[in-house]
């Protein structure tokens, strides 16, 4: 249940910052510092879990 909410929260937080993201570039504005910040936070959020899963997957094959 927990991870459902975490997930949804993560798609939450993503799709507003691409969006945002997207429209700022078609206004041509800059974008604020925070969005930045959280964009870079998500993006860091996923290399971690990735590296974190793929060292998993790689442990479960050697210890097998």
């Amino acid at each position: 249940m927990m991870i459902n909410f975490a997930a949804f929260l993560y798609t939450l937080l993503a799709v507003f910052v691409l969006a945002s993201i997207s429209r700022n570039r078609r206004e041509q504005r800059p974008d604020t510092p925070i969005l930045s910040l959280v964009g870079w936070g998500l993006m860091s959020a996923s290399f971690t879990l990735a590296a974190l899963l793929l060292g998993l997957a790689v442990w479960a094959v050697l210890r097998a």
